[in-house]
């Protein structure tokens, strides 16, 4: 992520500034840019000699575009089209591990004669790779503020990928199932390729958490408990192909309504972030300047 420097001994509040507007509308020969609008800023792209930019906007009331100025916890920053570029591609992630998770989970609702069904059931292992990859896509670039706990969901999706491909080769490939139907036909496959589960576990239940999405928060319960239901063999059919169409469903949803988010939010407070990599010592300085300067405040 990128992010202006906070400095242990001078720490001075940005102030707004108007940027020169022609390096704000990239463009293509003639071609204007164009605007994706959110309800607090505005993402502007286009392309200049082959690649593509983006820059995160806002409209000031007098219809001139300047950079927002955010008051952090460890002091103000701006977002940068580095920032931009990185949620968006958390999006695409979180789309991506959808959209292959739908498409191959709809083999389970399809009629057995019907063409798309046999379509899907060949290509469970593109779906499966391409979801995962999505998924790790989108960890690798969530913003926690605990390291650790991002940490541990990549390590958990890492895990799962090694316990998929381990089980696909040792198990799968050599009984002639693709790896999907391998882990439906033998529950206790939910061992090598569960991890994968948990990180996207993970995943939403943080997003629940932090943003109060319903269908996040819903889906931090339907996974583990139909994986869980199973792997014990507790679970009739029925109750499974009901939960496994709310994990459909809900996914859709939940990828979809990520882009309706202002920017700012998947970032979270960068301040924590630059915090973060800093020195101990500039950290301890740090905060002894952001208390003198309270203490000055309210005096």
């Amino acid at each position: 992520m990128s992010s202006r420097v906070l400095s242990a001994t001078s720490f001075t509040p940005l102030r707004p500034t108007t940027p020169n507007k022609s390096k704000l509308k990239p463009t293509m020969n003639s071609a204007k840019p164009f605007l994706f609008s959110s309800s607090s800023s505005s993402l502007e792209f286009g392309v200049r000699n082959g690649r593509v930019n983006c820059n995160a906007v806002r409209e000031s009331s007098q219809g001139s575009i300047d950079r927002t100025v955010y008051q952090g916890s460890f002091g103000p920053w701006t977002i940068e089209p580095e920032d931009v570029r990185e949620v968006l591609l958390y999006r695409f992630g979180l789309v991506t591990a959808a959209s292959s998770f739908v498409i191959a989970s709809s083999a389970a609702f399809l009629p057995n004669n019907f063409a798309l069904k046999d379509i899907v059931d060949q290509n469970l292992n593109l779906f499966y790779v391409i979801g995962a990859g999505g998924l790790g896509l989108s960890l690798y670039l969530i913003h926690i503020y605990i390291t650790e706990l991002k940490r541990t969901l990549q390590a958990f999706w890492a895990l799962g990928v090694v316990g998929s491909l381990a089980t696909y080769l040792a198990l799968a490939q050599p009984a002639g199932e693709n790896l999907v139907r391998y882990v439906i036909e033998n529950p206790t496959a939910v061992w090598f390729v569960g991890p994968i589960f948990a990180a996207l576990t993970g995943l939403v239940f943080k997003e629940g958490l932090c943003y109060g999405k319903l269908e996040a928060g819903i889906l931090t319960f339907i996974i583990p408990t139909l994986l869980l239901g199973h792997l014990t063999g507790l679970m009739d059919d029925g109750v499974k192909l009901t939960l496994l169409g709310s994990w459909m469903a809900l996914f859709v949803i939940f990828a979809g309504r990520k882009f309706t988010q202002p920017i700012k939010d998947d970032i979270g407070d960068k301040s924590v972030f630059v915090f973060n990599s800093l020195r101990e010592d500039e950290k301890l300085a740090l905060i002894q300047k952001l208390e003198k300067q309270k203490l000055q405040s309210d005096s």
